[in-house]
């Protein structure tokens, strides 16, 4: 009996998914704001998906249009866009919404324990959450790491006669992702008429990046005053070159303090799980016996003590 409920349950699932699948199709966007977001999103991605991947985009747009508008969400936007994930912020909300749910039904199914559906339903959505992130880092990792090619690439332009926008556009025709994706965006803003110093404030925003802050603020005192901008640009170049050559012997140098706060922080959970396990009346007591329950919460105090003590340690301005 459990296992004909739990069957009809994944079934019923699925029917709901494929229906919104089917309903996605014919998604109208009828609100103009809503509708330019998603141009300028189909215009950074290249709007190249496959068309199961489409639909299911069209579906995430048709149930986040209720809560597309607002504030909060529209704050997530960014953040997808820095994560280079195409979806806009309301969307990403609803595929975290699927994922919670997904995962709740899931696990309710096999233990038919609603304390543990829902647990690992919260842990899914933060997994994900994670993962958007890890990319939000790695982008900017992989633009701070290109960062002093590309400004190479201008000052030589520069020298050769062209315009700072006509270099911007060797940089975005030339280089790779992410920051060819960057001066593109850039390059399309101007052609519609947005002024230069906006679209790279504008770009300074989605990169979040102190090295680029430090070439929009060279490049927008140059317009002002004048000068030799791709002198400027080449001492920029050789100051990040060094920046991120210290922050690679630093990485080296702080790789034993980071790996011990890692074996700190997984190191319980392991211990937890194993007593788990085979002993599960001894890790119990944890949690059934009011002393154990306070000797809990003082290990997790003193857990987080001690990783924000080594993360402070290692963690070295350059």
């Amino acid at each position: 009996m459990l296992l004909f409920i739990s069957a009809l349950c994944a079934l019923a699932f699925f029917l709901g998914a494929v229906a919104l699948l089917v309903y996605g199709r014919h998604l109208r966007r009828r609100n103009l704001l809503y509708r330019l977001r998603y141009y300028q999103l189909e215009e950074v991605t290249g709007g190249g998906s496959a068309p199961l991947l489409q639909q299911l985009r069209g579906m995430l747009a048709r149930l986040a249009r209720p809560i597309a508008e607002r504030g909060p969400v529209q704050a997530l936007d960014l953040r997808m866009r820095q994560a280079d994930i195409p979806l806009l912020g309301g969307e990403f909300l609803v595929l975290m919404g699927i994922v919670f749910l997904a995962v709740f039904l899931a696990l309710w199914m096999l233990t038919l324990d609603s304390a543990v559906a829902l647990l690992g339903g919260a842990l899914g959505g933060a997994a994900l959450w994670g993962w958007v992130l890890l990319r939000v880092q790695k982008r900017k990792n992989s633009f701070t790491e290109q960062l002093g090619d590309s400004l190479n690439t201008i000052a030589n332009a520069l020298r050769a006669g062209y315009s700072f926008q006509q270099a911007m556009d060797v940089v975005a025709k030339e280089m790779e992702p992410p920051i060819s994706q960057e001066f593109t965006q850039v390059a399309r803003e101007v052609n519609m008429s947005v002024p230069l110093d906006t679209a790279l404030e504008a770009m300074n925003r989605r990169v979040e990046s102190r090295d680029f802050d430090l070439v929009v603020t060279a490049v927008l005192i140059h317009r002002e005053v004048g000068g030799n901008l791709a002198q400027i640009l080449d001492t920029i170049s050789d100051t990040l070159s060094e920046r991120i050559r210290m922050k690679r012997e630093i990485s080296s140098l702080t790789a034993q303090g980071r790996l011990s706060a890692t074996i700190l922080v997984l190191m319980p959970f392991a211990i937890g799980l194993f007593l788990y396990t085979f002993k599960k009346e001894q890790i119990m007591l944890l949690f059934t016996e009011p002393v154990g329950r306070m000797a809990l919460a003082l290990s997790l105090v003193l857990e987080v003590i001690g990783i924000l003590v080594i993360r402070r340690i290692v963690d070295i301005e350059t």
